[in-house]
């Protein structure tokens, strides 16, 4: 039988303490896993505001081929990139389809995307999907 020292009020076992350290473990854990899902996260909402931007580039410089505002399709594209903070990288205007490609870096990454706009194509076109 073991004697406990005068003025002790609780008996530990062998595992005495393992629900503390347990339970750092287990805060550790989430504090590691948040940090690392967080930036993950960010860049897929900034992936999509590239997208965005990419978006509006396009439908600038379709809007600007088209007539319907005046200037030049490319600097319209360039000009609704910036706003939107990303930088044209390619720019090609085929009579009224306009396809712009951006590029925004961020942090250590450079993230891209392509857009595409102009009027509908016609019915029966073979380029239409139907769907």
């Amino acid at each position: 039988m073991r004697l406990r020292p005068p003025g002790s009020l609780c008996r530990r076992g062998p595992d005495g303490g393992a629900g503390s350290v347990l339970g750092i473990g287990i805060l550790g854990a989430t504090v590691s896993l948040t940090v690392l899902v967080i930036p993950l996260l960010a860049v897929l909402s900034l992936q999509q505001a590239v997208q965005n931007a990419a978006d509006a580039a396009a439908l600038a410089a379709a809007d600007t081929a088209s007539g319907f505002v005046a200037g030049y399709p490319c600097a319209a594209a360039a000009e609704a990139a910036t706003l939107n903070g990303a930088s044209v990288t390619d720019c090609s205007v085929t009579g009224l389809i306009a396809t712009v490609s951006v590029r925004r870096h961020v942090l250590l990454v450079d993230l891209s995307s392509r857009a595409r706009a102009g009027p509908p194509r016609p019915p029966g076109d073979p380029g239409t999907s139907v769907g």
